[in-house]
């Protein structure tokens, strides 16, 4: 019932948003306009119905009566149609949102070729609303088909069908579940409920559009009486979806326009009920279902069922021939699984204590894995993994989980998050985010010695807790349009080309942008030739910045001393603050043409 109330929330959420506009002109004029009754018009624009019946004779050249000859009345229309669209929609809009990546994956397919097949299907029905005999045409090959009475109630579907290939609602935490859940393979009984009580809860939005738009044109006396222009209006209306989507312009408009369902998406999934119902790092499954008897950072060993499998890795490194590990092979020693990104803050503190533990215990029956799981693109690139690793000591395997697929397998929703293996294979203890490595280790010499009791340990490493204290320090602050920023600028922060102000006043806690910046979804850079500037009001006692690119950033910090940074290649992680003393700060950044800054982290 959770998942449903969630999914169906979550939809109608979604079916309000400014992503559905695209769509709403086709589903307004297909949906709605087309299943109105009004006079209706054939191909030479003879009215059809009760009307062409009473058409007069006409006189021949020989003066005999004859009746004039009526091209074929245009096909009575049906009330289900509003209704047909909409199914069409939810219906495939289901099966590709579940299933779609892993046939096509089984059959060898691009991922998009659903997508432009119905783009092509949508360009079809379009130019065969502004031109019926092209309707024939397209009919033809099914002519051996029995006919339905009512043609509008069987197209309306396939219109639908169409609609829904190419549908792209905004990806909040509900549609981000399932779609992980669809990429990755999880599907059971749960993804299936969650996906067709997010798809109904879209519909009704939707349909209610539809609808409004059959009452309008029955009630409007000018539409009434342009049936044929709003066939025409239909087809155009389809046409330029597809033409639209084929330049990937609906983006552009869902960019421009500011999402205000965004805080409510995050309200209705931003509670421990709704993550729990939702398992937003990926939905259970046989493998992981037991996960939830471990309590996060537990003082004391429990027992959460097997081990879920490592799967869908790109990639290996520091294992012999960087041929990839199974924890089957591992039965018999303990196991650490550590999900990190290379970039992220709170990794980076961790990472030491993973890398202590390593050189303590590798010998000893501890074996330390390294799940690389993404947060930003760039952190795909193996080379770039490679340098963090060798930046931070890493020696232990590392594999490279692009697709989330094992972050998925192990429900998992934080850098990092720590997993306990036994010698049995059974997870004995999670641990998500900074802090806890006391207990932790206390743990992993347990099960050391309960997987060979003659085992000599050594003293417990002595490694400093760089974690702060919750709230200590400003959180962190991404720079990209897709993340929650914490942006203080009298302008809105948007992707694309602008010019911006700092603001008279400056919150606390906040950053904001002067100059000529282009903003991406993952980084800032100045957009101009010359240099352009930030301001962050923080407080903490080291700041850091994710910077790519190349160039040179300078830094000043409460209007006093400036340095100059020099940042050359792929993104990573750069010391532009250090030892700062307690309240509140201000540190003026100035990049010059070429830098991309990406975030800002606190220590």
């Amino acid at each position: 019932m959770e998942l449903v109330i969630i999914g169906l929330l979550g939809g109608l959420i979604t079916g309000i948003s400014p992503c559905i506009l695209p769509v709403l002109p086709v589903i307004f004029l297909t949906g709605g306009a087309q299943s109105a009754r009004i006079p209706r018009y054939d191909a030479l624009g003879t009215m059809g119905g009760a009307a062409s019946a009473a058409r007069p004779a006409t006189a021949s050249a020989a003066g005999t009566a004859t009746v004039a000859t009526a091209a074929p009345a245009a096909p009575e229309v049906s009330r289900w149609r509003p209704y047909l669209v909409i199914a069409g929609l939810v219906t495939s809009f289901t099966l590709v949102t579940l299933v779609g990546s892993l046939v096509l994956g089984a059959l060898n397919l691009p991922q998009d070729i659903i997508r432009w097949v119905a783009m092509v299907v949508l360009v079809a029905i379009g130019v065969s609303l502004i031109v019926p005999r092209f309707a024939h045409l397209l009919e033809r090959p099914f002519d051996f088909l029995p006919r339905r009475r009512v043609d509008h109630q069987r197209n309306g579907f396939g219109v639908g069908l169409a609609l829904g290939a190419v549908f792209v609602p905004c990806a909040g935490p509900v549609l981000a579940a399932i779609i992980v859940a669809g990429s990755t393979g999880n599907i059971g009984a749960g993804t299936v409920l969650l996906t067709v009580s997010f798809a109904v809860g879209v519909a009704v939005p939707l349909l209610a559009f539809a609808l409004a738009g059959r009452g309008l044109t029955e009630r409007v006396k000018a539409f009434r009486r342009r049936e044929r222009g709003l066939r025409i209006a239909a087809g155009v209306a389809m046409i330029l979806l597809a033409v639209g989507l084929a330049f990937n312009l609906p983006a552009a408009l869902q960019r421009a326009l500011p999402d205000y369902t965004a805080g409510i998406q995050e309200g209705l999934t931003d509670n421990e009920a709704a993550q729990d119902a939702l398992a937003l790092g990926g939905l259970v499954n046989e493998e992981n279902k037991d996960l939830d008897k471990c309590t996060n950072g537990a003082e004391e060993l429990e027992s959460c069922g097997t081990a879920p499998s490592i799967k869908g890795i790109e990639a290996w490194f520091n294992t012999p021939d960087e041929q990839p590990i199974a924890l089957e092979d591992l039965r018999g020693e303990v196991v650490l699984i550590d999900f990190w990104a290379y970039s992220c803050i709170n990794c980076q503190r961790s990472i030491p204590h993973s890398v202590a533990w390593d050189d303590t215990y590798g010998d000893l029956g501890l074996n330390v894995i390294g799940i690389h799981s993404p947060e930003y693109s760039f952190e795909k690139d193996e080379g770039n993994v490679r340098a963090g690793a060798e930046d931070f000591g890493i020696t232990y395997p590392v594999a490279l989980d692009n697709d989330l697929a094992t972050w998925t397998n192990y429900r998992n929703r934080y850098w990092p998050a720590h997993y306990l293996i036994d010698a049995d294979g059974t997870v004995r203890h999670i641990s998500f985010g900074e802090g806890n490595y006391e207990a932790t280790e206390k743990m992993i010499r347990e099960l050391l010695v309960d997987a060979n009791p003659d085992v000599d340990l050594p003293g417990e490493t002595d490694v400093d807790d760089a974690t702060p204290e919750v709230g200590s320090t400003t959180r962190e602050t991404f720079l990209g349009t897709s993340k929650d920023v914490n942006y203080a600028g009298t302008d809105r922060y948007a992707p694309g080309d602008g010019t911006y102000a700092f603001p008279d006043e400056q919150p606390a806690d906040s950053f904001a942008l002067d100059g000529d910046w282009r903003l991406e979804t993952q980084y800032a850079t100045p957009s101009g030739a010359g240099p352009a500037s930030l301001r962050l009001d923080f407080h903490a006692t080291q700041v850091r910045m994710v910077l790519a690119g190349e160039g040179t950033v300078t830094v000043t910090l409460d209007g006093g001393d400036t340095r100059e940074i020099e940042v050359d290649g792929t993104p990573r992680s750069y010391a532009v603050a250090e030892g700062v003393g307690d309240g509140q700060h201000v540190l003026d950044v100035e990049l010059s043409s070429g830098v991309e800054a990406y975030s800002f982290t606190f220590g």
